[in-house]
């Protein structure tokens, strides 16, 4: 009977876990133009103090930008300057020596990924870690450049098709 108690509890734990960002109100900052990748983010990346809009990160003094896509997504397009990280293997050997308090600005396709990322720098000691709300989404839709090796370039990875359908096909090639 105790072993039924405990599970129910953590199976309703469980659910308001899940169910805590259905409900969240989204700040006008961190709102992109597009109402359907809107609507998806509400539900999935946290919209807090840690998230920042691609027009605050664009404003950031001395932000350093870090992937959290893998290296195929970063090769298609990424952020100018941006550092590949990567998300299920992650390489911090390029931040060794980097001052702890130097702005951090992680991201990859929408957010989700990156929040965790973000979330595992500021384990190792990062003290101003962002997630970029929307990520790269976000930052093509305020009109901001995305590079590849060749420069300057109109192309995204969207990661797969499903998740291309959470930005406009006339903003850019979607590569998935």
């Amino acid at each position: 009977m105790r072993n039924l108690k405990v599970l129910a509890w953590a199976l309703g734990l469980l659910i308001c876990w899940g169910c805590r960002l259905g409900s969240q109100d989204v700040p006008n900052r961190l709102q992109t133009p597009y109402p359907p990748l809107n609507e998806r983010l509400a539900s999935m990346v946290t919209a807090d103090s840690l998230a920042i809009s691609a027009q605050e990160a664009h404003a950031l003094p001395r932000a350093v930008y870090l992937d959290a896509r893998e290296r195929e997504e970063y090769a298609v397009s990424h952020l100018p300057g941006a550092v590949h990280l990567g998300f299920d293997d992650p390489d911090y050997g390029g931040l060794a020596g980097m001052a702890k308090d130097t702005p951090l600005v992680v991201y990859c396709t929408v957010g989700y990924r990156s929040e965790r990322v973000a979330a595992g720098l500021r384990e190792r000691g990062f003290t101003q870690v962002y997630n970029l709300y929307g990520s790269l989404y976000a930052w093509k839709l305020a009109g901001f450049p995305v590079v590849s090796a060749g420069g300057p370039t109109e192309r995204i990875h969207t990661y797969n098709r499903k998740w291309g359908t959470y930005f406009p096909d006339s903003l850019a090639i979607k590569v998935y």
